[in-house]
């Protein structure tokens, strides 16, 4: 069994083949789904709207017609905005058999519009990747630090040594929440602010109201 490590604010975790039956891996790897596709970014991609091709099923992870590959040097960064919020279970990076498969994946969460210069700052999480070229080894991610994720950017940081990178295909598992647009009061004058509410919470300042009817 392959392996692979995470680094950062909490030991080293391997990356490992899981084995569940091939249809239920494919539910596992649903979060594509949850995806807006439409406001996804990928930056320093040679072609235009690559990046958003290797958000696929998992069962046509090993369609090499769809990737992306880096354009002016071997970084990419992913901006991936979720449809609600997610908890971020486990990730997987498959590459090319050669050394423009990345090497190096950084997690940060939560920081829409991120750019080349953002990635000074410290990652949630950082992988040390080994060559994936079926789309079989999963990386685990830290939950406590995934557990409430609308944005998600991935950095493809470095490879095994070529001018560019190549990506075919980047599996996300985890949980998904729907959330809408809910209202409380925040003052008593009535002057009302807008926050996300998840489906099924009820905001403490609905439930006074109903109560004072």
């Amino acid at each position: 069994m392959s392996h692979g490590h995470s680094h950062g604010g909490g030991g080293c975790h391997c990356a490992a083949e899981r084995e569940e039956p091939p249809e239920q891996r494919g539910l596992a790897y649903g979060l594509y789904l949850r995806i807006d596709l439409e406001r996804l970014q990928c930056l320093n991609e040679s072609r235009e709207g690559s990046g958003r091709g290797v958000f696929k099923p998992w069962e046509e992870r090993t369609d090499r017609s769809k990737f992306v590959e880096s354009d002016a040097d071997e970084e990419l960064l992913f901006n991936i905005p979720f449809t609600g919020n997610v908890k971020l279970k486990g990730i997987i990076i498959m590459g090319e058999d050669d050394d423009s498969h990345p090497s190096e994946m950084r997690l940060y969460k939560n920081i829409p519009q991120m750019s080349f210069d953002d990635t000074d700052r410290e990652p949630d999480q950082t992988f040390s990747l080994n060559r994936d070229l079926t789309g079989e080894l999963e990386y685990a991610t830290k939950i406590s630090r995934f557990s409430n994720v609308y944005h998600l950017s991935i950095h493809i940081s470095k490879n095994f040594g070529a001018d560019t990178t190549k990506v075919f295909y980047i599996g996300l598992r985890g949980e998904w929440t729907e959330v809408r647009w809910g209202w409380k009061c925040s003052c008593p004058s009535m002057m009302c602010t807008y926050v996300f509410v998840a489906i099924g919470c009820v905001s403490r300042s609905l439930k006074e109201r109903k109560k004072s009817k």
